[in-house]
């Protein structure tokens, strides 16, 4: 039976409204976003559309998160006339070594650099290691990026969105070398109840995506029994990494409550209550969406 790749209906709407932290809406998905982003053709939805289905089921607000220049250009641009978007700028772990290997990779933080003091981005991410994806010979560049996107979060008092793949150890090592920005997120958080415990030590937030919901994803569902509800945070990664019980279909930032209620559940509370925690958490790191006004198309 063929695998459907539509997307999946409108789910039951939050009474109390989330953010989602981390989306690619750009079209086409951003490259080197990371995860499941092989395999056949799916549905593409533009971004006002995907805005349209998330508001519309309590979904306040989104992260667009870019992963090279050109996704972190969309995302600066797109949030300065959407409300509903706030942007994250960086060079994702697995596209720094290929800019470095085309003599860029300076040229392309630049470029950072200058979309960090735009209106409406408050991160730079996705950075970090990825050590999956990333054989050894591209590390060094992975390493010189991380520490330079670390920099230019501090400089412009901005959020860090992690993206920390089979590198925990030299993630947490480098954090604490360098030293992490005031505001520090694992997005798509996937190490376990240890590494949980340092996050929660250090002050850095937690962000789970539809990976909670996966059967064999027991270690993330006992970092999220330890992580202090102050420094969670809940995302998609749209398109990727869509939540049990819809695994196979492309994912969106409306499909966020799949995931807030499946955590409310797994930890035995109140989904509202949840949801207002992440909610306040969300603006913490982020600040408001409707803090800098939007600017005509």
């Amino acid at each position: 039976m063929p695998t459907d790749h539509s997307y999946p209906p409108l789910p039951e709407p939050l009474v109390v409204g989330v953010y989602d932290n981390h989306t690619h809406l750009d079209p086409p998905p951003s490259k080197g976003s990371g995860d499941e982003n092989e395999g056949p053709e799916r549905e593409v939805l533009d971004y006002l559309e995907q805005l349209d289905r998330a508001s519309s089921v309590g979904v306040r607000g989104v992260v667009q998160v870019g992963g090279d220049v050109e996704s972190s250009i969309w995302a600066a641009e797109q949030a300065a006339r959407e409300p509903r978007m706030l942007a994250a700028v960086a060079i994702h772990p697995n596209e720094a070594p290929r800019y470095d290997e085309a003599g860029q990779l300076d040229e392309a933080l630049a470029v950072i650099a200058e979309l960090a003091t735009r209106p409406r981005v408050r991160a730079i991410g996705e950075t970090g290691l990825d050590f999956f994806r990333t054989p050894q010979e591209g590390r060094a560049a992975q390493f010189r990026s991380f520490e330079a996107h670390i920099e230019i979060a501090k400089a412009n008092g901005l959020a860090l969105q992690i993206h920390d793949r089979d590198a925990h150890d030299d993630v947490i090592e480098t954090l604490l070398r360098v030293g992490a920005p005031e505001r520090t997120v694992f997005h798509c958080y996937s190490g376990d109840g240890a590494m949980a415990r340092i996050c929660a030590d250090n002050g850095w937030y937690m962000s789970f995506a539809g990976t909670v919901t996966f059967k064999n994803a027991e270690n993330l569902r006992d970092a999220l029994e330890i992580a202090p509800r102050q420094l969670l945070l809940v995302e998609t990664d749209a398109p990727f990494l869509t939540p049990t019980p819809l695994r196979g279909r492309p994912n969106a930032p409306y499909l966020l409550p799949h995931t807030l209620r499946f955590m409310a559940s797994h930890l035995g509370t109140d989904v509202s209550m949840l949801a207002a925690q992440i909610t306040s958490n969300t603006e913490l790191v982020y600040g408001t969406w409707d803090s800098e006004p939007v600017t005509a198309e």
